[in-house]
C-alpha cells in the first residue's frame, strides 16, 4: 500500500511526456438517452417483488453484508455490467467499493477520518457498503445515490437493513438520518438536502463524499465533478475516491479525472492506497480536499 503526499499530473506546462498515452482514452462516446428525472426514494419503497440474497463479504477486520439480485428480474436486461444511460451497473459490487471500505478503516484507525457526527454521502452508491461503513461509524446523516431508482429499491434498501440487522448491540443506529436519492449527476442536487447552492439558498454541504467506480465515463465526469463541488463542506470537507487508474475500452480513470481536478484548481489530491493484485488493472484510492 503507497502514499503520496500530494498529486501533480504535469509537472509544469511544458512537461509533455507525462501526459502521453491519455490520447487512447479520449475517443467519443455514444451519445446517452435522456437520463430519468431525480427522486428520492423512500425505505418503505423497498422491492418485495425481486428476490435478495446476502452472502457476507470480508474486508480487512471489517465484515459486511453484500446483497445479491437478478439483472434480469430488475431490468430486463440480461446480466450486464452496465448499459451507458439505462444501468450503470449498481447491482454489481465493483472492486472500488471493497477497495475503498479497507482504506476507510485504516484512515479510521490512524486518525485521519472519523464518522461520529459528521454528514456522508456515497455517490453511485449500488451495495452502499462504503455509505454503511460510515453509518456503522456512528455518522450523523448518510446519504445514498444512485443512478436507478430500481438499484436503491431491489438492492441498497434492503442490503442496509440486512448490514443494520446484524451489527454489534454497541452500534446505535436508530437516530441516524438515511436517505436515498435517484438521479443523474447534473440534476440530483437539485434533490440532496446539504448542497452549498446560492441558486437555491440550502447551506452547509457534505463533510464525507465517498465514491467507488464512478469515473469511467468520461462524458460524465465533468457533473461528477461539479456535483462534488455543489456538495462539498467548504473549507474542512474530504471526498475518497476508489477507482482504476484506466478503464480499458470506456475511456475514463483516476489519471484522466484527476488531470482535470488539477487544471481546476479547487481541490488537491492525495494517494491513500494503491492496488496491484493482478486481479485487475491497478487500483487506487484517493482523497480530495480544498486547497
Amino acid at each position: 500500500m503507497a502514499t503520496n503526499p500530494t498529486f501533480q499530473l504535469f509537472s509544469s506546462s511544458n512537461d509533455k511526456s507525462s501526459s502521453q498515452g491519455l490520447g487512447l482514452f479520449d475517443s467519443p462516446e455514444p451519445p446517452r438517452p435522456p437520463p430519468p428525472p431525480p427522486v428520492e426514494v423512500f425505505s418503505s419503497e423497498v422491492s418485495s417483488s425481486v428476490a435478495f440474497s446476502v452472502d457476507k463479504v470480508n474486508i480487512g477486520q471489517v465484515t459486511l453484508l453484500k446483497g445479491r439480485v437478478n439483472t434480469k428480474e430488475v431490468f430486463g436486461l440480461p446480466n450486464s455490467d452496465l448499459v451507458p444511460g439505462v444501468y450503470e451497473g449498481g447491482l454489481k459490487l465493483w472492486e472500488g467499493s471493497i477497495d475503498l471500505v479497507k482504506a476507510l478503516e485504516k484512515e479510521t484507525q490512524t486518525g485521519n477520518v472519523s464518522f461520529p457526527r459528521k454528514r456522508v454521502l456515497e455517490l453511485g452508491c449500488g451495495h452502499a457498503l462504503p455509505g454503511i461503513y460510515a453509518c456503522l461509524k456512528g455518522a450523523d446523516a448518510v446519504h445514498l445515490q444512485d443512478f436507478n431508482a430500481e438499484v436503491l429499491r431491489c438492492l441498497t434498501i434492503p442490503n442496509l437493513n440486512a448490514n443494520l440487522s446484524e451489527k454489534p448491540p454497541s452500534v446505535s443506529v436508530g437516530d441516524k438520518e438515511v436517505r436515498f436519492f435517484a438521479g443523474e449527476w447534473s440534476e440530483v442536487h437539485q434533490l440532496l438536502p446539504l448542497v452549498n447552492d446560492g441558486e437555491t439558498g440550502k447551506k452547509g454541504g457534505y463533510d464525507i463524499i465517498l465514491m467507488a467506480e464512478t469515473i469511467y465515463s468520461i462524458s460524465a465526469q465533468k457533473s461528477l465533478y461539479e456535483l462534488i463541488k455543489r456538495c462539498l463542506a467548504n473549507p474542512n470537507g474530504a471526498v475518497y475516491m476508489a477507482a482504476k487508474k484506466y478503464y480499458f475500452g470506456v475511456g475514463g480513470g483516476t489519471r484522466q479525472f484527476l488531470s482535470m481536478v488539477e487544471k481546476d484548481g479547487v481541490l488537491a489530491s492525495t494517494l491513500v492506497s494503491e492496488v496491484t493484485d493482478g486481479s485487475s488493472n491497478v487500483r487506487e484510492v484517493w482523497k480530495l480536499s480544498y486547497k
